[in-house]
């Protein structure tokens, strides 16, 4: 799955469930976590560039000197969402999430809302164990293994929705939570389009 933006990468690593990626190291531009995640990253012997928190739950003398730590004590908003302002303000838009889904759910539900404040600014990706997840832009295209499941999930709510390359292709369609929804579609064509007129969509793709 290709980011929308020219440029690098950069891995983003929340307290969520820990990835079970490391039995091969990504390569990212930079990698930023959240205070929580140092540790799982540190056990795992990847160089963590920046950590972003307010230090409650890990000790400083623990981090390297090489590690950059960006302090942030606003309560009113959550690690996630300051950690993508500052990489934001850093001049990187192209950002793979890490743990932000599984253990409290709340957080995960929390992650999306976050996730959405700044999707025309960022081009955000979700990674876990089994799927990559992102909100799609009213016209995307993507290329895909056959067979792979597809979930095309509204935010609340979706309308003028048309798919090209998906097993149960949708034409004109709606989809609203509470009413109905396209969760396992399965792709049938190598590309895929999504197309619609209004509201948000969140796609979830097996990997």
């Amino acid at each position: 799955m290709n980011h929308r933006f020219n440029g690098p990468e950069i891995g983003l690593f929340l307290n969520g469930e820990i990835p079970s990626f490391f039995k091969r190291k990504k390569s990212y531009q930079k990698i930023f976590a959240v205070d929580g995640a140092f540790y799982y990253l540190n056990k795992f012997g990847i160089l963590v560039d920046y950590v972003i928190g307010d230090f409650d739950s890990i000790l400083k003398k623990d981090i390297p000197l090489e590690t950059h730590l960006l302090e942030t004590y606003d309560q009113k908003y959550t690690d996630f969402d300051k950690a993508l302002n500052i990489i934001y303000n850093k001049g990187f838009f192209n950002i793979n999430v890490w743990g932000g889904s599984g253990m409290e759910q709340d957080h995960f539900l929390g992650n999306l809302s976050t996730a959405l404040k700044y999707k025309n600014k960022l081009s955000i990706i979700f990674h876990d164990k089994y799927h990559f997840y992102f909100f799609s832009d009213k016209k995307t295209s993507f290329y895909h293994k056959k067979n792979k499941k597809i979930s095309l999930f509204p935010f609340p709510k979706v309308n003028g929705l048309c798919t090209y390359g998906l097993k149960y292709s949708i034409r004109k369609g709606s989809l609203k939570i509470g009413k109905n929804i396209g969760i396992r579609n399965e792709v049938s064509n190598q590309r895929i389009k999504v197309n619609y007129k209004e509201g948000e969509l969140l796609i979830f793709i097996e990997k």
